[in-house]
C-alpha cells in the first residue's frame, strides 16, 4: 500500500466514524443509549458491558465493585481505595480525572485552542465575558476522557467551589475527529462552568463537558448537583470545601474537562498534547513552585 493510499484509507475510517456517531439524530440515539444503559436484566447487562468492553479501552481492575447491575453503572464506577496517588504538594494542581492531555497553552485575545489552527472564544464556552477576561493571559488545558477510562472527576486541589452554572447544549461527540470538523464543539455542547478558589485566594475555573450517547453529568457537592437540568442555567452559590483529589462529580459518558488556571500557574514541564494523564498526577505547577 503507498502512502497515498494509506492516508486515503485514514481519512475514509474518519469520514465514517464522523458520520456514525455525529451524523446520526443525537438526541434521540442519547435518549436510548440512555435507557439501554440503565437496564438491569442479566442478559441485557451483560451484553452490554461485553460489547462496550470489545470496543472501548476499559480496565475495571481498579473499580471498587466487581460486579455491576447495569452498563450506566459500571460507566460511573467508583475507584477502589487507594487506587490513584493524589500528589500531596501544595504548589501543584493534580488532573481532575483520568484523561488524554488535549489542546493547551495560554488564553490569548480571548482565545484558547480546541485543535491546532482552530480557536473558539472563552466568552462562548463559560457564557460570561467578564470571567473569560479573568483568564486572559492564564494557562489552560483540555483533559479528554475516552468512553473506556474511569469517568468521575475529583478537586484538583484544596478548594472552596465558588458557584455552579449549568448550560444547555447538543450531544456532540467530542473525539478529535469531531474536534477537527466541528466549530467550536465545546461551546455547543451540554456543560458546567465549575468557579472555584484555591486556600491561597487564587481563582480557576473547570468546565465539565458533557457528549453523545449517554451524555449528562452530576455534581456531588450540590443539592442540585443531580438535577442540573432543572435549574434553568442559574447561576448556583455553593461554598462546598473539598479536599484535594476529594470527589466532584461524575460524567455519564466519557467526555471533557477544560481546565482553566489561576494566573501564573504553567503546565508540568514534559506534558504534551496526546499524554496519558491519571487522576491525582501533576498537571500545572504554581508561580513559585521548583521546576
Amino acid at each position: 500500500m503507498t502512502l497515498r493510499e494509506g492516508l486515503g484509507r485514514i481519512g475514509a475510517q474518519e469520514d465514517l466514524n464522523f458520520l456514525l456517531t455525529n451524523r446520526l439524530p443525537r438526541r434521540l440515539a442519547t435518549q436510548v443509549m440512555g435507557k439501554v444503559s440503565r437496564i438491569e436484566q442479566p442478559l441485557v447487562r451483560d451484553a452490554s458491558i461485553g460489547l462496550w468492553r470489545l470496543f472501548c479501552d476499559v480496565d475495571l481492575s481498579d473499580a471498587k465493585e466487581t460486579r455491576f447491575r447495569s452498563l450506566h453503572d459500571a460507566f460511573i464506577r467508583e475507584l477502589r481505595p487507594g487506587a490513584r496517588r493524589i500528589d500531596p504538594d501544595p504548589s501543584v494542581l493534580v488532573s481532575p480525572s483520568d484523561a488524554i492531555l488535549g489542546a493547551n497553552g495560554i488564553v490569548s485575545a480571548g482565545q484558547v485552542l480546541q485543535v491546532k489552527g482552530s480557536a473558539y472564544r472563552l466568552a462562548d464556552l463559560v457564557q460570561d465575558e467578564a470571567l473569560a477576561r479573568s483568564h486572559e493571559g492564564c494557562a489552560y488545558a483540555t483533559l479528554r476522557l475516552t468512553a473506556g477510562m474511569y469517568h468521575r472527576f475529583h478537586a484538583p486541589a484544596d478548594l472552596r467551589v465558588d458557584s455552579v452554572r449549568h448550560l444547555w447544549g447538543d450531544t456532540w461527540n467530542v473525539n478529535p475527529i469531531a474536534l477537527k470538523r466541528v466549530e467550536a464543539l465545546f461551546c455547543r455542547n451540554e456543560r458546567a462552568v465549575i468557579r472555584v478558589s484555591l486556600t491561597d485566594g487564587a481563582a480557576m475555573t473547570l468546565v465539565p463537558v458533557a457528549a453523545i450517547l449517554v451524555a449528562g453529568l452530576k455534581l456531588g457537592f450540590l443539592p442540585e448537583g443531580h438535577a442540573l437540568r432543572e435549574t434553568g442555567g442559574r447561576t448556583l452559590p455553593c461554598g462546598a470545601a473539598l479536599a484535594k483529589g476529594a470527589e466532584m462529580g461524575w460524567f455519564e459518558h466519557g467526555s471533557t474537562i477544560v481546565v482553566l488556571a489561576p494566573p501564573g500557574y504553567t503546565l508540568v514541564p514534559g506534558l504534551a498534547e496526546g499524554a496519558r494523564l491519571r487522576m491525582g498526577e501533576q498537571l500545572l505547577l504554581s508561580p513559585g513552585a521548583s521546576r
